[in-house]
């Protein structure tokens, strides 16, 4: 029997150990008065959780476990979840806290005016950090180079219909940007404030590895949802540039060598002038490939989505 919310939990490293959270899910879900399926879609081994979750399960058939055969990522258990779900509305919650669950029908509710619903915890409680620095600052080049508004993409609380994740591809870590993809491909999204849990912190550090990882999902990101259709325009920019400033230098050096009367052997000058001419003329040439490509599967790429049609 199909349900009406199909709510996927992917537990993958940070998570609850005990059923409580599962618990709360759960009655949120039941206080909403739909059919509800809860999902548990356990990312590698979790014995502890997964006993708990077995216990509570007996008790509530609403909700269902999902074990994968060994852990393959948070991307993968999400849609692994969602693939296995029959809700015409679908929910990801995280396996931690961060809202207050009651709150989680503030979305389902905005999902009335748009196609997706996106949780912001407001008021945060952390304060003022070097963590909370990081996430502002995050959140100002995503709005920047994205023209979006959204102010916590870490948030896991997310509610959209399910014709949103048919049409979008959700792979490697650009589930985080899942809302960014929604837009551009056309679909409502709106940011909802909704009360943040007093358990939501972090205790732990971050490493380098983390961020030089957000530093390339920004310039993922940035590449997918301006420059995907026209590669040209980000390779061609960039080697234009290049190329510009190698022949503009290897220009200068020739006018010397001419005029001036100064050798060109020897010179680091001119392996580095002719080194950016080429590499230019090969990045130039890599935006005109991705072009290439592109206009030979443009039947099969679709551009828009259609969101209503009357007789």
């Amino acid at each position: 029997m199909n349900k009406e919310i199909s709510a996927v939990v992917p537990v993958v490293d940070r998570y609850e150990r005990g059923a409580e959270l599962a618990q709360e899910y759960l009655d949120a879900l039941k206080a909403t008065g739909k059919e509800f399926e809860l999902i548990f879609v356990l990312d590698g081994r979790h014995e502890e959780l997964g006993e708990n979750l077995l216990k509570l399960a007996e008790e509530n058939k609403n909700l269902r476990i999902l074990q994968l055969a060994k852990s393959f990522g948070e991307a993968a258990a999400m849609t692994a979840g969602i693939e296995q779900s029959s809700g015409d509305i679908i929910m990801t919650l995280p396996a931690y806290y961060q809202v207050e669950a009651p709150e989680i029908s503030k979305l389902l509710d905005e999902l009335q005016e748009s196609d997706v619903a996106i949780a912001r915890r407001w008021p945060r409680a952390d304060g003022v950090s070097f963590e909370s620095t990081r996430r502002k600052v995050f959140h100002w080049i995503i709005r920047k180079v994205t023209g979006t508004p959204f102010r916590d993409l870490g948030c896991g609380v997310r509610a959209f219909r399910r014709q949103v994740v048919e049409e979008i591809p959700v792979y490697g870590d650009q589930h985080r940007f899942f809302p960014l993809l929604a837009v551009r491909r056309g679909f409502g999204v709106n940011e909802v404030d909704v009360t943040q849990s007093p358990k939501d912190r972090f205790d732990g550090r971050y490493g380098i590895k983390f961020y030089v990882q957000r530093l390339l999902d920004i310039l993922t990101i940035v590449f997918l949802v301006r420059f995907t259709k026209k590669p040209l325009r980000f390779f061609g920019m960039i080697g234009s540039v290049t190329f510009a400033a190698g022949a503009a230098f290897l220009l200068y050096i020739v006018v010397e060598r001419l005029f001036f009367g100064v050798g060109l052997a020897d010179r680091p000058a001119l392996l580095l002038s002719s080194l950016l001419v080429v590499l230019g003329l090969q990045i130039f040439a890599l935006g005109l490939l991705g072009e290439l490509i592109i206009f030979t599967h443009a039947q099969d790429i679709k551009e828009y989505t259609i969101k209503k049609i009357v007789n």
